[in-house]
């Protein structure tokens, strides 16, 4: 129960921090990506909070065993770009270049009844059965 309302409360004040951010408004995010017309770099702030956040964060995990509720750390140990990483991250950065939208502001945008947001939801689905179909094909 401890580790159902620890991940519901993080992920509460995740979509809390995607919308005061800006991060589930694609206009926002297509003005940032949008580096030869009217480009707007406030979502760089954002980034850079971003990662002030993470690098302590990460190099405390690295120094631990196991979580505060108790569990195993699993940290990625993989260094190597392979093709799977680059294509995904490919098809990943044209998705947000075109929509505006990555998969953490699509889940806000789908659970505040957006349209854009379903449809991104149902078209990330789409695509994750379609490469798991791909995949087990060996």
């Amino acid at each position: 129960m401890k580790r159902m309302v620890s991940a519901a409360l993080a992920g509460l004040i995740f979509g809390i921090g995607l919308i005061v951010a800006g991060m589930a408004n694609p206009a926002k995010v297509l003005a940032f990506l949008d580096i030869s017309g009217r480009w707007d770099p406030s979502l760089a702030l954002v980034m850079a909070g971003a990662i002030a956040v993470a690098l302590p964060a990460f190099a405390w995990a690295k120094r631990r065993e196991r979580s505060l509720l108790g569990e195993d750390i699993q940290l990625p140990t993989a260094r190597d770009a392979d093709r799977r990483l680059l294509i995904g991250s490919l098809v990943f950065g044209m998705g947000w270049g075109l929509a505006g939208i990555c998969p953490g502001p699509a889940l806000v945008l789908a659970g505040s009844g957006l349209a854009d947001g379903l449809l991104f939801l149902l078209a990330m689905l789409a695509g994750m059965a379609l490469y798991c179909a791909w995949d087990a094909r060996g």
